[in-house]
């Protein structure tokens, strides 16, 4: 006799308070992998779930390629790492049409961009047309060749590293790039104690061994749907734009936050009050998040570049955060 299938419950839709919990156990996945970091993994994480794509900005050697594969362990994703060099074409990152004599006719065949995760390593060393391959995948989930449009596997995430733009062989990356990242993160180095730790134990298994899933794709694409869903009051969301109006008028400021990077902040806000087991959003919120979701979407006034401009442009959305008036 032939046995009924057995059908297999749907996992619960995450909570709050269990989303928290997934989400700090990701964080301390990811500490495994780089260590002394907790700020670093939290923002990461905040970005996956909230949706948006992740910039590392450091020096060589600092952990940015560890972190990005630490994340794709730790969440089961798929991963493909892409080198961007000089001669990198985009034909390399997406994929190609590919004739088949068998059949008479072309074939896609994808490129490395068709992963969950995709590590853009030293993004900025490939010229602007090889870098402006990623904007449709990074803005609409998809890409568009010969004609037809390709979906990319969900949930969908790209972690850049990027070299200072002071380091030989760099091309800074575009406006429309840099905007499509939701934030932007400096790892610096290890506190003294840690890189100590870090020697005396290199002789051990490499850190990404110690790097276990914590979770599932499917479970992230729950985290999404749950934070996408929390309630940001209309008290809040003019508070962000009154954020971004201030940028925009600020006299440091040249360009201040666009449309974008409003939406960027409302998400990530949802998401950090995930942090906190709620399922609101408080100007506390917006206000944790602000730095890393604008200070590289800002362009100031004055002629510094890379991390120490990145720095002035936190400090000066501090500054604002502080003078513009929270509701209560």
């Amino acid at each position: 006799m032939t046995q009924p299938a057995r059908v297999l419950a749907a996992a619960p839709a995450p909570t709050p308070a269990s989303a928290r919990s997934t989400m700090e156990r990701m964080a301390s996945a990811l500490g495994r992998a780089v260590q002394g970091k907790e700020v670093q993994t939290r923002q990461v994480v905040t970005a996956l779930v909230a949706g948006g794509h992740v910039l590392l900005e450091d020096v060589p050697g600092v952990g940015k390629t560890t972190l990005a594969e630490a994340l794709a362990r730790a969440c089961g994703l798929s991963f493909a790492r892409i080198q961007f060099t000089a001669d990198l074409m985009p034909a390399d990152i997406l994929g190609a049409q590919v004739f088949h004599a068998q059949t008479a006719s072309f074939h896609f065949r994808p490129g490395p961009l068709f992963r969950q995760l995709v590590l853009a390593d030293e993004l900025n060393r490939a010229p602007p047309r090889t870098q402006s391959a990623l904007l449709e995948a990074m803005a609409q989930g998809q890409v568009s060749l010969d004609g037809n449009t390709y979906p990319l596997p969900t949930p969908f995430i790209v972690v850049a590293t990027q070299n200072p733009v002071d380091l030989s062989g760099t091309y800074p990356l575009p406006d429309s790039q840099l905007d499509r990242f939701m934030v932007r993160l400096s790892l610096g180095h290890p506190a003294p104690d840690v890189e100590a730790r870090l020697l005396a134990t290199r002789g051990g298994a490499p850190p990404l061994e110690s790097v276990q899933a914590v979770t599932t794709p499917d479970e992230v694409g729950a985290l999404r749907a749950l934070a996408a869903e929390l309630k940001l009051d209309g008290t809040v969301a003019e508070y962000v734009v009154r954020l971004a109006q201030a940028t925009r008028e600020h006299g440091d400021i040249e360009r201040g936050a666009s449309t974008r990077a409003v939406l960027a902040l409302g998400a990530a806000a949802r998401t950090q009050a995930l942090w906190e087991s709620r399922d609101f959003v408080t100007p506390g919120d917006v206000r944790a998040v602000l730095g890393p979701c604008w200070a590289h979407r800002v362009l100031l006034r004055s002629a510094v570049q890379g991390v120490a401009a990145r720095d002035e442009a936190a400090h000066l959305l501090e500054e604002i955060s502080r003078k513009v008036a929270a509701p209560r």
